[in-house]
C-alpha cells in the first residue's frame, strides 16, 4: 500500500509540474515583449487621424490604442494612454510606429504621405486607410468604416444617430451670417479659408455662409481679402487666437477693424479638433458653432 501511495504522489507532482509549465507557456504566448517592458497581447492600434481616434474611442476600443498622431487629442485620456508619434505629414517615422508592435494601423487618405503609406504597407502589419468626406453623412460613414476595420459587431447606430439629433437643434437664420475663418499660428502666419475646406463645411452645417468664395483651400490673409469678404463674424481655433494674443490681438490684424465683424467685435473661437474632425462629435460641433453665431451675428 505504501508503494502505491508513493507512486501516486510522484504522479501528482509530475502532473502539477507539467500543468505549471503549460500555464507559463500560455502566458508567454499571450504577451508581447517591447524594448523595456512586457505587455499583455491583444489588439494594438496605431491611429494616425484625430477623427479616426475619436471613432475608435466612441466604439469602446480606446484602451487598444497604443500610438496616435498629434491631431488625436480627444478624448483627453488618449493623450496620456497612447504615445504621441508626431505629425503624419511632418516627421513621423515608420520606425516609431513599429516600435509599438501594432497589430492594426488606421489612417485617412488625406493625411498619410505616399512614402509613409508605402512603408506601412510594406511592414506586413494590417492597415486600413479611409476616404473621409467632410459632411454629416461622411461622419456616419467613417464610424461604420472604422467599426468594420475593428471587426466591431456591437450596434453603432446610437453613435450615428446622435449626429442627427444634435443637427436637429441647429437654429436656422433668416439670413446666413458671413463667417471668415482665419488659421493663425502667430501674427506672421495667418491663412484664410476659401472653398472646399472642412471648416467651410462646418460653417455651412452651422447655418453660416463662407465669407470668402473667390478661391479654394487656404491662402495667406491680406487686408484686401478681409475687407472684400466683409464678414459678420470671424472664427478662429482657440489655439490660433492664443497665438495672436487673444481677441484683442485678432482685432489688431490689419483690415479686421474695417469689417462688420471687427467693428462689432464679433470674434469667436472653438476647439480645432471639434470643428474639423468630422467624427462622432460632428453634430455637437455644428450646434455649438450655431449657438455662437446666433449670439454674435445680429
Amino acid at each position: 500500500m505504501r508503494k502505491i501511495n508513493q507512486i501516486l504522489a510522484i504522479a501528482f507532482i509530475m502532473l502539477a509540474t507539467v500543468s505549471c509549465k503549460k500555464e507559463e507557456r500560455t502566458s508567454e504566448e499571450n504577451t508581447v515583449k517591447t524594448d523595456s517592458t512586457t505587455v499583455a497581447a491583444g489588439p494594438r492600434i496605431v491611429s494616425l487621424n484625430g477623427a479616426v481616434t475619436e471613432v475608435v474611442a466612441a466604439l469602446g476600443h480606446e484602451k487598444e490604442i497604443v500610438g496616435r498622431d498629434v491631431t488625436s487629442t480627444f478624448p483627453e485620456s488618449v493623450k496620456d494612454s497612447a504615445k504621441d508619434l508626431g505629425h503624419v505629414k511632418h516627421g513621423m517615422s515608420i520606425e516609431g510606429i513599429m516600435e509599438l508592435k501594432p497589430t492594426l494601423i488606421l489612417g485617412t487618405e488625406k493625411d498619410i504621405t505616399p512614402d509613409l503609406k508605402a512603408k506601412i504597407e510594406g511592414s506586413g502589419i494590417k492597415s486600413v486607410t479611409f476616404r473621409q468626406e467632410f459632411s454629416a453623412e461622411g461622419a456616419k460613414k467613417l464610424i461604420a468604416d472604422v467599426a468594420a476595420a475593428l471587426e466591431h459587431t456591437a450596434n453603432i447606430k446610437p453613435i450615428q444617430d446622435k449626429i442627427d439629433t444634435d443637427l436637429a437643434e441647429v437654429v436656422k437664420f433668416k439670413k446666413a451670417p458671413k463667417v471668415l475663418f482665419i488659421y493663425a499660428r502667430g501674427a506672421n502666419m495667418l491663412m484664410v479659408s476659401g472653398t472646399g475646406t472642412p471648416i467651410e463645411s462646418m460653417i455651412q452645417l452651422a447655418g453660416g455662409a463662407n465669407a470668402v468664395t473667390g478661391f479654394a483651400d487656404f491662402k495667406p490673409l491680406t487686408p484686401e481679402a478681409l475687407i472684400k469678404g466683409n464678414p459678420d463674424v470671424i472664427l478662429l481655433f482657440e489655439s490660433g487666437a492664443e497665438s495672436v494674443k487673444g481677441i484683442d490681438g485678432v482685432l489688431k490684424i490689419p483690415g479686421v477693424g474695417k469689417t462688420n465683424a471687427g467693428k462689432n467685435k464679433n470674434i469667436i473661437t472653438m476647439d480645432g479638433g471639434l470643428l474639423t474632425n468630422f467624427g462622432p462629435r460632428t453634430g455637437e460641433a455644428a450646434k455649438g458653432l450655431n449657438q455662437l453665431l446666433a449670439r454674435n451675428a445680429k
